[in-house]
């Protein structure tokens, strides 16, 4: 017969061992959902851009700052030499336009973009029919020196693969004052979600989770080294020559640096910039 001492004791243990099976529970659960968490924030914040933010906008630098955008912070890597040469002398324009200027590419002829660079030429055969307005736009841009002795102030080496130029101030908040529509997101290249290697884009203000920032695009680009899935949001405007991408390549491979704690920019460790930009219609 069992006494009142022993049954006491009894209840206590499987009291015990119930609070110990509900909290191992409690603890996988969590892991569980901690992961999944983690997962999902990781497909955001590369497929979405893939091209984001990092800033709020100061209303009144709306317009000034039209195309800024930036995209994800690459995985800091060991400091390779610098496989550039030392930029030509000169500095980067600051002008801004009120409004776009007026469209008078002509949609049947062939066009070309040359980035004279510190790490070598960079040839770009433009979409003139399919994109319009954004080579319309490179061609005024270049035409005003521009792009002349801007840095390329970002590289990406991690979930996508672009170096991205085009802002005067080198923070990727800097823009012409106006913006340009998206065109040609539906270019025949970008099957599958991946804008293929040798493609230039335009940045931009897209937000995909609150579908705001269309049409936002400025003078700041992008140019794919390697492919890269995106979503089709970035407008493709031109193709990078077999001679322009070996100097994608020998820039990339020098790496990229930790995140600017103000910016966000990973910055190439090359020293990248512009020194001439010019657009030939042929």
């Amino acid at each position: 017969m069992v006494s009142q001492e022993q049954r006491r004791r009894q209840l206590a243990r499987e009291k015990f061992l119930r609070q110990q099976q509900r909290r191992t529970s409690a603890r996988r659960k969590s892991r569980m959902r901690n992961s999944v968490i983690a997962s999902v924030l990781g497909v955001v914040v590369i497929g979405s851009l893939a091209l984001y933010t990092t800033g709020v906008l100061k209303d009144d630098d709306s317009k000034e700052n039209a195309g800024a955008e930036v995209t994800p912070s690459a995985s800091p890597t060991s400091k390779a030499p610098d496989p550039c040469e030392k930029p030509a002398e000169g500095k980067a324009k600051t002008a801004t336009w009120k409004k776009e200027p007026e469209l008078t590419v002509d949609k049947s002829a062939k066009y070309t973009m040359k980035l004279e660079t510190t790490c070598g030429d960079i040839d770009v055969d433009l979409k003139a029919s399919a994109a319009p307005h954004t080579v319309n736009s490179f061609e005024f841009l270049a035409g005003k020196g521009y792009f002349d002795h801007t840095k390329c102030h970002r590289l990406t080496d991690s979930g996508i693969y672009v170096l991205q130029c085009g802002d005067p101030k080198g923070t990727g908040m800097g823009g012409p004052g106006y913006t340009i529509p998206d065109e040609n997101l539906k270019d025949k290249s970008l099957k599958g979600g991946v804008y293929p290697a040798g493609t230039v884009a335009m940045a931009n203000q897209y937000n995909p989770q609150t579908k705001e920032g269309s049409n936002s695009g400025g003078s700041q680009f992008f140019l794919v080294y390697q492919d890269s899935q995106l979503p089709a949001y970035y407008t493709p405007f031109g193709t990078v020559s077999e001679a322009g991408m070996k100097v994608l390549k020998k820039i990339a491979g020098a790496g990229a640096q930790p995140a600017d704690p103000t910016t966000g920019n990973t910055a190439p460790n090359a020293t990248v910039v512009i020194n001439k930009a010019t657009v030939t219609k042929s």
